[in-house]
């Protein structure tokens, strides 16, 4: 990685350094008030650092910054040499005692979403700036200590042009304008942010440009907290800003109520920010959020209830992770996870229906920690972070998912009024400081009078998801004879966990799938016997973990599988309906159920489908198996029955519903028959379009993307949609048509543009990358699994373009360029070769995001390719 900085490197400075404040002022005038050092005003900045610090003794140390240049730096007074700055660090001697560093520097904005970024919104020409820091991106706007546990005050000034809206992380003094001698300064103001609290330098920001803002205010414990949404001014007539106030205003009631500890941050700004690579930021008092959430086109309830959780999850960090935040990334898990917990936990709160809100989290986010468990790359929860190499490739589904829903088995363990007990004594111990894994056990051990040792020790420090099976024999009326849960672990990754599940045992009675029996029990070691269950009849449907009280895979006998694949949607608890999906869709990932099975399921029970989080994830789902897990040859009939499944789905939905919606959205995706190709053209000129579906912008990119998949659109129709939508959306979604198209040109210019090139912004490259492998396309792009691999070594030693490209550019070539290599044994037994070798051509080592990349992403075809051989086997026995 460029710029690394060691754990054992941060500890040192650390045990070092304390630091009192910051003092930061940026020149955003565009205008060269500096004295002719800014090159291009468009491109690079100006930026004006004063931090003092205390040292306990005298020591050769360094401040993190990313810049173009150091144009001066003073210690005390004593002027440093800018030729000593070596692109991320300025090496400084320090005396024991209290310092004063004032640097002055050239930055440079981003196209990347790392550091300051700059947006020139195509639909008005207006500018937007906003700052991504996170894990390690402040110093590309300001020198620093970079590290979380070098807590300072933070103190922004801003020159900017008068017409522009300025927001940091503390409420600012009125704009003032700037006058001196210099031409051009009319209509530049200087903005003064007052002081933070002591804060961690990834958790400042700076939101500034031509943003529309609405405000609003709320009664909190502190008093009236002044409250705003900036959006672009493109984007403002789609703001559904009541909706917005409304989720946050409810959290803030419920996080203060249980976390007893009163939003300390003096006011609450939400920016939805363009180009944005997360889905949010939960920067102290300035919230950043990908502005797509702002929705233009019509979308279903799970799209208002994902932007909710998202909402909730930063707004949870202002305690979990602002307030008390973690010493070294190593407990990155104790912000993410709780943060993550915590906005399931509001929505349960807010709605007074638990059972729904832990179904959505299970039916999408606990599926995700499954799955990031079983890659070769999985890891503790509790993680070891030994630099920002590592960091940067664990914001995963361990640190979030996993953590949360082992967090959820931890409430259960030590009951939710000791957790929240527990909870409200951490942020009072900690405010405004740092913590480890061990202050955060220490606080709940004494509320609940339980040691958490062992606890943690399974479930925190070992990595790996256990599998439990019902194994059972009956006697001639079908009684249970013996009733045993037994429970497996891989053997990378060997603990048997100790786990608390509830049995369901049900029926069917007439349309229902109805549960008639429950037993709650505690499991360990490899076989556990059920001595309750011995007697009961063997029922429809066994179902191990109902109520999704643990973190484990499970799995069904026979008679349960063939019951769930036409009944799943007869039962009615959404949570259960939950963990049946969450676990059919496991089975089928390790070749125990067949991809045509699993599409069936899903056919036969997605309409019925209640929850329309997991209507969207087993729609996914299925779509993947379809493509990918079959095997070639009986491929072309399971996706013409996935196609034609689809399609009846459509016809039959209720006018207007979100399961419309959503089932031509994945209908759309599904088209490879002339007569989808059709239907989808129909679509776009009005004709043959299901009453009640409304084709507006989103949906039409999406006809149009797949219609460049099949090779039914042309230059001139994707340009003619772009000029219809001439928003930065549009021109992203048009990027991506372009790289679909099943011709050699067309994918020579995709790769040119995000891979060769180095002018177009973060979110476009994705797109483009994440468009440009499709089903049916291998034999075209057979050429480039040797220009991936070239890449990717050129990406580990930082050459040629790659010496230049941010993290975020060679996450993407990696990631989504990959190639789609499961069908083909020989070339999956290239890429292992490649990755165990570990070296390039020229015997350089492979770097560790290359690695840890593509090793996840060879484990997708690998196990793509183990269920297609699975489904050849199956079908030679038929």
């Amino acid at each position: 990685m460029l710029h690394n900085l060691t754990r054992d490197e941060a500890r040192r400075r650390s045990a070092l350094l304390t630091v009192d404040s910051y003092a930061v002022s940026l020149d955003l005038s565009g205008h060269d008030l500096s004295g002719g050092v800014v090159e291009a005003l468009e491109t690079t900045f100006v930026s004006r650092t004063v931090v003092r610090f205390t040292a306990t003794e005298a020591a050769d140390i360094h401040i993190d910054l990313i810049a173009e240049r150091v144009i001066s730096a003073t210690l005390n007074g004593d002027d440093l040499d800018p030729a000593s700055y070596d692109g991320s660090r300025l090496p400084i001697s320090v005396a024991e005692g209290d310092s004063e560093l004032i640097v002055l520097a050239l930055c440079r904005y981003s196209r990347s979403g790392e550091g300051l970024h700059r947006f020139i919104d195509p639909a008005d020409q207006k500018t937007y700036l906003y700052t991504q820091f996170e894990a390690s991106e402040a110093r590309r706007v300001y020198a620093c200590f970079e590290q979380p546990d070098l807590k300072a005050t933070f103190e922004l000034t801003v020159l900017a042009p008068e017409s522009w809206t300025v927001i940091a992380n503390s409420t600012g003094d009125e704009p003032r304008p700037v006058e001196g001698s210099v031409d051009g300064l009319d209509g530049v103001t200087r903005r003064h942010f007052p002081p933070t609290p002591r804060v961690s330098t990834y958790l400042t920001s700076l939101v500034a440009g031509d943003y529309a803002v609405v405000s609003d205010s709320h009664q909190t414990k502190s008093g009236e907290l002044p409250m705003s949404i900036l959006v672009r001014q493109s984007l403002l007539e789609h703001l559904d800003a009541d909706r917005i106030f409304a989720t946050t205003k409810a959290g803030f009631d419920i996080f203060e109520k249980h976390f007893g500890y009163a939003y300390p941050f003096g006011k609450y700004d939400q920016a939805f920010v363009p180009e944005y690579n997360m889905g949010a930021m939960e920067n102290i008092g300035c919230v950043t959020l990908r502005d797509d959430l702002v929705f233009r086109s019509r979308v279903t309830e799970a799209n208002y209830r994902s932007r909710d959780e998202t909402i909730l999850h930063e707004l949870a960090h202002m305690w979990f992770g602002d307030l008390v935040t973690m010493v070294w990334w190593d407990d990155m898990w104790l912000k993410e996870s709780f943060a993550e917990f915590s906005a399931t936990f509001a929505i349960a709160e807010r709605t007074g229906d638990a059972e729904t809100a832990w179904a959505s989290f299970t039916g999408s986010r606990k599926n995700w920690a499954y799955r990031q468990d079983q890659l070769p790359t999985t890891h503790p929860i509790a993680a070891d972070m030994v630099d920002l190499e590592a960091v940067e490739s664990n914001f995963d589904g361990i640190t979030y998912a996993k953590g949360a829903s082992v967090l959820r088995q931890l409430v259960a363990f030590v009951g939710q009024d000791a957790f929240l007990e527990g909870a409200r004594g951490y942020f009072a111990e900690h405010a405004f400081g740092n913590t480890r894994l061990t202050d955060l056990l220490k606080a709940l051990e004494g509320p609940s009078g339980r040691d958490l040792s062992g606890w943690s020790a399974e479930w925190l420090e070992t990595a790996g998801v256990n599998t439990l099976r019902p194994d059972f024999e009956v006697d001639d009326s079908g009684a249970f004879t013996r009733f045993a849960v037994t429970q497996t672990a891989v053997e990378q990754y060997p603990t048997l966990r100790h786990h608390r599940i509830a049995i369901g045992l049900y029926a069917l009675q007439g349309d229902k799938l109805v549960r008639i029996h429950r037993v709650e029990t505690d499991i360990a070691d490899a076989s556990t016997d059920i001595d309750d269950l011995v007697g009961a009849q063997q029922p429809d449907l066994v179902l191990l973990n109902d109520d999704d009280l643990s973190y484990a895979k499970i799995r069904f006998d026979d008679r349960s599988m063939t019951t769930l694949i036409e009944n799943l949607s007869r039962i009615s608890s959404p949570l259960s309906r939950a963990v049946c999906w969450g676990a059919a869709w496991d089975m089928c990932r390790d070749a125990e159920l067949p991809a045509k099975d699993y599409a069936e399921l899903v056919l036969r029970n997605v309409a019925d489908e209640t929850d329309l989080t997991t209507v969207r994830a087993v729609l996914m789902n299925a779509a993947l198996a379809v493509q990918s897990y079959t095997a070639p040859g009986s491929r072309p009939a399971v996706v013409a029955r996935w196609e034609a499944g689809l399609s009846e789905l459509v016809d039959a939905a209720t006018a207007g519903s979100d399961h419309q919606l959503a089932l031509a959205q994945a209908y759309a995706r599904s088209v490879i028959s002339d007569e989808g190709i059709a239907t989808l053209s129909g679509w776009l000129e009005g004709r043959g379009v299901p009453e009640g579906l409304e084709v507006d912008a989103e949906l039409r990119w999406l006809v149009i993307g797949e219609l460049a998949r099949c090779g039914a659109v042309d230059e001139a129709a994707i340009a003619a949609e772009l000029e219809r939508d001439n928003t930065a959306t549009g021109a992203e979604r048009a990027a991506a048509a372009r790289a679909a198209r099943p011709t050699a040109e067309a994918k020579a210019e995709a790769w040119a543009l995000a891979v060769d090139g180095n002018d177009i912004p973060n979110e476009t490259q994705r797109q483009i990358c994440a468009a440009f492998w499709q089903p049916g396309q291998e034999e075209l792009l057979d050429g480039y699994l040797d220009k991936y691999l070239k890449t990717a070594e050129a990406i580990s030693t930082s050459t040629g373009i790659w010496a230049k490209k941010s993290s975020i550019f060679r996450q993407n070539v990696l990631t989504f360029l990959f190639p789609s290599i499961a069908d083909d044994v020989a070339k999956i037994g290239r890429l292992h070769g490649w990755l165990t070798a570990g070296v390039t051509e020229a015997g350089a080592p492979l770097g560790d995001m290359v690695k840890h990349i593509a090793a996840e992403r060879l484990d997708g075809a690998d196990r793509a390719n183990r269920c297609q051989r699975a489904d050849l086997a199956q079908s030679a026995t038929l």
